[in-house]
């Protein structure tokens, strides 16, 4: 198996035991996962700039972290219970190597929402097109969805549903601790992911 599609076989099954955490029968739910894309791609626009009457400036990092959101939701799209993580990464892999790309990174953008509102499903070629356009690597997309997961866990793990977890530590909100400890780590450490929740609770207020 080739590193990225390791890489994405590990992340379908990250998103899979985090669906599970939060409802063990979330297959059963019907949960409308198009939906939270098409969501997302707007808020994403706001971050990246549409207005032409006034002058914007892309919030690139923003617009990272809002595709890694996406990505969660379009690979759970994708995981049916049935066929294998890795045939699931084998078939990933293959729509995000032909990124489909508009003129720009609005209009891609537009063919990512537009494929969730219209079709109901995740258009990972359209993804990869703005993943392009802005300059996120396969890499860039696994540091941060890993990431991004792990601390998604930590969350449930310290009292996310009972509203009694922290969200600011020493001044600085979880997302950001969750940056300084990723950027720490080797993503290539087969253990990536245990690191990075080690990382977190090391900072956490017991």
């Amino acid at each position: 198996m080739s590193a990225d599609i390791s890489k994405l076989a590990t992340m379908l099954e990250m998103q899979n035991a985090m669906n599970t955490k939060i409802h063990p029968q979330w297959f059963e739910q019907g949960f409308e996962w198009y939906r939270a894309i098409w969501v997302e791609c707007a808020e994403m626009l706001d971050h990246y700039g549409w207005k032409w009457w006034k002058k914007q400036t892309p919030d690139t990092d923003q617009v990272i972290l809002e595709l890694v959101d996406i990505f969660h939701f379009g690979i759970a799209m994708r995981i049916d219970g049935q066929t294998s993580y890795h045939t699931l990464a084998e078939q990933l892999f293959a729509d995000i190597s032909q990124p489909v790309v508009a003129d720009d990174f609005k209009q891609t953008l537009e063919l990512l929402a537009g494929a969730a509102v219209m079709e109901k499903r995740f258009d990972a070629a359209a993804f990869a097109g703005c993943m392009q356009q802005i300059g996120m690597s396969l890499d860039d997309l696994y540091r941060g969805y890993v990431g991004k997961n792990t601390l998604n866990f930590f969350r449930q793990d310290h009292g996310y549903k009972d509203g009694s977890y922290i969200k600011v530590w020493n001044g600085q909100e979880d997302n950001e601790h969750l940056v300084e400890v990723v950027k720490s780590l080797d993503t290539s450490h087969p253990e990536f992911a245990k690191q990075v929740y080690q990382g977190l609770e090391a900072r956490y207020p017991a």
